[in-house]
């Protein structure tokens, strides 16, 4: 077993660590972790993660800040918690977005597809493990699921390999 299968994120099915507040579809009927959400599969806990991101777009859209990876991962990883600024470093690293970047909106073929990116490589900071370990196939259906555009998982990892 590798080292990041033993993970929490890994373990709930929630490589986006999500903490449980809301009831999400998909999350396990019995939760025994008293912290985060548990999914039935990794799939539903990436839809989880891409219903938040596309909150946060609506959200950082109506005050006027850009919707770029720096803002996305204060937001979700703040320092008071997290080492904020090591995250959004290895966030850019994976994925080649500049920090201010701005992402386009998630219900687009193309923002859909940078969501793909951006989670994939938050699921790497998440739980500690490298971009070939993610589910890309997983990862993508959460989003269609989410927002309801079809993202290439093939397409993903090219991306991510040019």
């Amino acid at each position: 077993m590798k080292k990041y299968e033993l993970s929490r994120g890994w373990r709930n099915n929630n490589p986006l660590n999500i903490r449980k507040g809301e009831r999400w579809q998909g999350m396990r009927p019995s939760q025994n972790d008293p912290s985060f959400c548990q999914f039935e599969n990794q799939a539903w806990g990436y839809r989880a993660g891409a219903k938040v991101l596309t909150s946060y777009f609506r959200y950082m859209t109506q005050k006027g800040v850009a919707f770029s990876p720096e803002n996305i991962v204060r937001r979700w990883a703040p320092p008071k918690e997290n080492k904020t600024e090591r995250y959004i470093e290895r966030v850019t690293e994976l994925t080649g977005f500049e920090r201010q970047q701005h992402l386009l909106p998630p219900n687009t073929p193309k923002g859909a597809r940078q969501m793909a990116l951006l989670m994939a490589a938050m699921t790497c900071v998440e739980c500690g493990c490298e971009w070939q370990d993610v589910n890309l196939y997983n990862l993508c259906l959460g989003i269609w699921m989410a927002v309801h555009v079809a993202v290439d998982y093939e397409e993903v990892k090219k991306c991510h390999t040019d």
